[in-house]
């Protein structure tokens, strides 16, 4: 689908510079990546036209915007740009005109910090971003675990509403990025909006762990299941759950449960393998171009597990979890419980441009085994499970998700458990 990495975050990750991407961002997907960086010299104004050019031979909405793209390509080459810097501010507003919040430049400083992501170097806060559609106020979709901000107590759909004594009314997401980043061991204050409640955090920024895939093995009534939590979508993750069910298997669990609540996706790739792991064939997912040209992408590797299997979600799993979730839902191989998922349809591609920046834009639409586009309509849950704020608040200050203070799970556990019983009485029957 193009020589660059394809990336399926969704959302803007405050930890850094940068946003990683619910569904976001990252320098690694796909294939490999088109490196461009063959000319350090590159002029601010050749810049400008090469970013211009990537979108218009690869954006996925041929209309772009219902704009003409050649004027604008006029409009901003008619310039003369004396600096990067003007460049940079340029090549936003054009890619602002995408009216896309996925789409998106970095400056090097930015690209930086954004690879930096994905392979398990970040600093800030913690907390992922994303624009509310209708009020565009900027909403938490859910700290990262053991962050100052979950240490804090910052939730899921907190909205915020000032940082550091500036106003977020008409901010947008990456000037809040900005305002938000900073130097690890420097403090920031942050109020927020939940419900009618008003908060102040007054928070130090500090190194972000990327927690990796963690399991155990849990003694319930049907003897041994597997509990496995994935936070994203990493390069990593794939051999950390090879090496999670390979372990459990091996203390003879009878099924799993698979929480993938406030896990904000990562790589595309990296989605494919672990899904591989859980399914035995069949289509995970199809990526569909502005020419309308479909690439499947199927099952691939040998399967790890047949047992039953539950999967946990919430209004944080977005784009390579909606992937995933959804493609074991069509397939009817993993039940799924807990709440509406974000909704991110959209695959990003980042490409490294030829000054050390980068553009990262929406290269595809993707649809599940069964054709759903899941964009701003997320994956429906079979059984649904709502958390309260309150609940949702001492879970994350006890670390109390998958045991028994955990409502979501405690109906996983139970839907997992007849699961059980039910492969129990069909090998009895045979």
């Amino acid at each position: 689908m193009s020589q660059h990495k394809l990336f399926i975050r969704t959302i803007f990750v405050t930890t850094v510079a940068i946003f990683l991407g619910i569904g976001i961002y990252s320098s690694r997907t796909l294939s490999q990546t088109k490196t461009t960086q063959n000319n350090l010299q590159t002029s601010p104004h050749a810049l400008v036209d090469q970013v211009w050019q990537i979108l218009n031979t690869n954006y996925v909405d041929g209309s772009f915007n219902h704009q003409n793209w050649r004027a604008v390509r006029h409009q901003y080459l008619s310039h003369a740009y004396t600096s990067k810097k003007q460049a940079y501010t340029a090549i936003r507003k054009m890619v602002a005109k995408l009216g896309d919040r996925y789409t998106e430049f970095f400056d090097p400083q930015e690209f930086k910090a954004l690879d930096g992501e994905l392979s398990g170097s970040l600093t800030g806060i913690g907390v992922e971003l994303t624009e509310d559609q209708k009020t565009k106020a900027l909403t938490v979709v859910a700290p990262i675990k053991d962050s100052p901000a979950f240490v804090a107590g910052i939730l899921p759909e907190d909205i915020i509403i000032q940082i550091d004594q500036k106003l977020t009314t008409g901010m947008t997401l990456q000037d809040a990025v900005k305002r938000i980043q900073g130097s690890v061991g420097t403090q920031i204050v942050i109020k927020i909006k939940r419900g009618s409640e008003t908060h102040v955090f007054k928070l130090t920024r500090a190194t972000i762990p990327i927690n990796p895939v963690a399991y155990q093995a849990q003694d319930t009534s049907v003897g041994k299941i597997g509990y496995i939590q994935v936070p994203e979508f990493t390069e990593t993750a794939p051999q950390e759950m090879l090496q999670a069910i390979e372990s459990l298997e091996k203390q003879q669990v009878q099924g799993y449960i698979l929480d993938l609540r406030s896990d904000p996706g990562g790589l595309l790739d990296s989605c494919l393998k672990m899904t591989s792991m859980w399914l035995k064939q069949g289509e995970i997912v199809s990526l569909v171009n502005r020419n309308q040209v479909k690439q499947h992408y199927d099952v691939s590797g040998s399967v790890l597990t047949n047992k039953p299997l539950v999967i946990l979600v919430n209004q944080g799993s977005a784009s390579a979890s909606e992937i995933l979730a959804g493609a074991l839902q069509d397939a009817h191989r993993a039940k799924l419980i807990g709440t509406r998922t974000f909704g991110k349809g959209l695959v990003q591609s980042v490409e490294p441009l030829s000054d050390g920046s980068a553009l990262k834009y929406t290269i595809a639409r993707y649809y599940t085994p069964k054709g759903r586009d899941i964009n701003h309509v997320g994956i429906v849950p079979d059984v649904k499970v709502d958390i309260s704020v309150a609940q949702m608040k001492v879970l994350m200050q006890k670390h109390s998700f998958g045991t028994s203070a955990d409502p979501q799970y405690n109906t996983a556990l139970q839907s997992l458990t007849q699961s059980i019983h039910l492969v129990g009485v069909n090998k009895l029957g045979t």
